[in-house]
Order: structure tokens, then C-alpha cells, then sequence
């Protein structure tokens, strides 16, 4: 008797936290979900993304697209042998992405609260 009563208080404790999971986990894949950044070029993204973008005077206009810049800072691979991370007080970045069949990299400098678009060239 004292196994069944064991093995009963296993399966609530094992079903409240499966309850738990499916919640958690559910919250992690929905639109306004978690979003865990381990990686090196998914956390200087997410930094990126939050912050007040603006452009360079030097930057053509057919590169002032703030669609174009959120696809970089959304699936764009930071290029860290490039990248000049030990800058003060500005931190420069070179993250190269596919946007319209072209492949664009461009060069960034994160600061505190601002990301400024230095550059945008084609990649060769």
C-alpha cells in the first residue's frame, strides 16, 4: 500500500510540473514569447534591437530603410573577427545579411542608447 500511495503523490507531482512546461513552453514559442539569447551574435542583436536607431549623413537614401536595418538586426550574422568590440564608447559592428536576393553587410556602431548605420555595401 505504502508503493501505491508513493507512486500516486509521483504522478500529481509529475503532472503539475508537466502543466508547468507546456505553459512555459508555450509563452516561449508565441509571438510575444521569451526569447533566450546564449549565443554571442543572438545577444549583440537583441542589445542592438533595443535601442533608438539612427542613420549616418554619409549613408545613401536607398539604404534609410528601417525595414531593411530590422531584417540585419532580426537573422543577420555578426562577422566578430571584423567587428571592433572593445571600442569605447561605441562599439563597432559588421553584420552581413541576404535582404532581396543580394548579400549587404553592413557596419554599425552600438552605442549606450542609440545604434548608428555607418555603412551598407554589397559583399563580393
Amino acid at each position: 500500500m505504502a508503493f501505491l500511495k508513493r507512486l500516486g503523490w509521483y504522478l500529481v507531482g509529475l503532472s503539475i510540473g508537466l502543466i508547468f512546461l507546456v505553459f512555459f513552453l508555450k509563452k516561449k514559442s508565441g509571438e510575444e514569447g521569451l526569447d533566450f539569447c546564449y549565443f554571442p551574435n543572438c545577444r549583440v542583436l537583441k542589445d542592438m534591437r533595443s535601442k533608438t536607431l539612427t542613420f549616418s549623413k554619409s549613408l545613401p537614401e536607398q539604404y534609410r530603410d528601417t525595414l531593411m536595418i530590422q531584417s540585419f538586426l532580426e537573422d543577420g550574422d555578426v562577422d566578430f573577427g571584423k567587428s571592433d568590440t572593445k571600442s569605447e564608447p561605441c562599439k563597432m559592428y559588421f553584420i552581413s545579411h541576404e535582404y532581396n536576393g543580394k548579400e549587404l553587410e553592413m557596419e554599425a556602431k552600438n552605442c549606450e542608447k542609440e545604434i548608428m548605420v555607418e555603412n551598407i555595401v554589397p559583399v563580393n
